[in-house]
């Protein structure tokens, strides 16, 4: 996988979704150590990047956390797992890694089923604007 950036956590996510593209500009925010890049799964980088991994798509369309040569994570756990890098006030958010994955997942699985009917879809996927355009890979 070569366009993927050595010591970066990899976030895709639904790059037609409005409440992802909202949780996307909220971790550029706050990612004050520079930790994450981003990928819409619907790309070709996205698709390469989940069929290296072997993730069912059936399982997964909203989140996944890649840590290229470490792990990853999707759903509750990926949120989770951003939340504890961005610090602050939302570290407070990963004290909720304490309940039962399977709990925390059916609440995850319940927004994300969701998602287009309370917060809308996109016909494209998010370009960046010239800033941010690193934090974007293709």
């Amino acid at each position: 996988m070569l366009n993927i950036p050595k010591g970066k956590k990899i976030i895709l996510f639904d790059g037609v979704c409005n409440l992802c593209d909202s949780a996307v500009q909220t971790i550029i925010k706050h990612d004050k150590k520079d930790v994450f890049r981003f990928v819409a799964l619907q790309s070709d980088l996205g698709q390469k990047i989940i069929k290296h991994l072997g993730i069912d798509t059936q399982k997964t369309d909203s989140i996944i956390l890649y840590q290229p040569g470490f792990a990853y994570y999707y759903k509750s756990e990926a949120a989770l797992e951003i939340a504890k890098d961005l610090g602050g006030v939302f570290y407070f958010a990963s004290l909720f890694s304490i309940l039962p994955t399977s709990f925390s997942n059916h609440i995850y699985d319940y927004i994300a089923k969701n998602r287009y009917k309370w917060y809308g879809k996109k016909e494209a996927c998010l370009i960046p604007t010239k800033e941010l355009q690193a934090k974007f890979l293709d």
